[in-house]
């Protein structure tokens, strides 16, 4: 079975609640009061870390960087300067959501990220799937000896082998996968929840989703397969001007898909098929037992045309009922009683 990792107090993996990471990312449009909202809103919905991006335009892009369609051509380098999280304020968020009672994360994009971060107390790295193939950022991560979460977008089991070595070379053994589509917004068909399993299976580590459809449905979906950590972005409104808006979940939404997940949870059970407790009225007065289909005088040899099968469910089983049928009445049987083994 996969290994538990334990990012704060929380524990996670197999026959833990699941982690749920509220993805903030670069919605905060760099309005330091919309940011300490969207943190407002991932503490109110009931997620368990609120995550940011910490990178730099000039260590991410080259200048010369091809436009990509999603983003309608923008100029990318451009567009990822006018969205950079100011690093100054990070200790202040995190402070901020300390006090909220919700962890703040952020995923670092270079080494001075990795420090800072490290620097205020953040409880795990998240590492994005485009950073997969930086073996050298995921090994510096490592080395910070706290849980390193990877998405895997567009990764080949090969390429997470590779990360993993990268990792456990730095002696860091606490690491979690997630199961990711690079596409915003990721069309159905592509997701492939069952990768989740797959992964599982083939690393023996703690498997979650990063999810990028749109709506709530994919994400609780995913949960109901055994996800150990959701990471799903949440917007203040789809409205507002940023590239990563128009996906993202609104608070009702984010709060209303943790809930959906927290009720999946409790819908799993133990996989044990068996009576719950509290079904017990209807097993005894609903399911079917053996009834005397007319009166049944002392002494009877008792035949099959004078048993029934009827509810409730608290006599003889049905099942024996050729062991009822050649018995002798003990006792004065009235039409519809429920047959016990006293009575033959």
């Amino acid at each position: 079975m996969p290994v538990t990792v334990q990012i704060g107090a929380k524990s996670v993996g197999e026959d833990h609640p699941c982690f749920i990471i509220a993805e903030a990312g670069s919605n905060h449009n760099q309005d330091k009061q919309l940011a300490k909202e969207l943190i407002d809103v991932a503490a109110e919905a009931g997620a368990d870390a609120v995550k940011f991006q910490t990178f730099s335009a000039d260590k991410l892009y080259s200048k010369k960087a091809p436009r990509f369609t999603y983003l309608k051509d923008a100029n990318v380098y451009e567009l990822i300067k006018s969205i950079e999280l100011p690093r100054e304020w990070q200790q202040e968020l995190a402070d901020y959501a300390r006090a909220k009672q919700i962890m703040f994360m952020s995923t670092p994009f270079d080494t001075e990220a990795v420090d800072q971060l490290d620097a205020i107390g953040v409880e795990a790295f998240k590492m994005a799937s485009f950073e997969l193939v930086d073996l050298e950022l995921l090994a510096y991560t490592a080395q910070k000896q706290k849980p390193v979460i990877i998405s895997t977008g567009m990764a080949t089991l090969g390429d997470i082998e590779d990360a993993l070595y990268a990792i456990r070379k730095t002696g860091n053994e606490q690491i979690i996968l997630l199961h990711c589509n690079s596409l915003y917004p990721t069309p159905e068909h592509v997701v492939n929840l069952r990768a989740i399993e797959t992964m599982k299976r083939a690393f023996q580590l703690p498997v979650g989703f990063s999810d990028h459809t749109l709506g709530t449905v994919i994400p609780t979906a995913a949960a109901a397969r055994g996800a150990h950590v959701i990471e799903k972005h949440f917007t203040l409104d789809r409205q507002l001007a940023g590239p990563d808006h128009q996906f993202a979940l609104e608070p009702d939404e984010l709060k209303q898909m943790i809930a959906h997940i927290r009720t999946v949870e409790s819908a799993l059970g133990s996989g044990v098929k068996a009576r719950a407790p509290e079904e017990a009225e209807m097993f005894h007065k609903a399911r079917r037992s053996l009834v005397a289909a007319r009166k049944i005088a002392a002494g009877t040899r008792i035949t099959e045309e004078m048993v029934a099968v009827k509810r409730p469910g608290y006599g003889i089983l049905p099942k024996y009922k050729k062991l009822v049928v050649g018995r002798v009445a003990q006792m004065d049987i009235d039409e519809d009683d429920i047959l016990t083994w006293d009575m033959v």
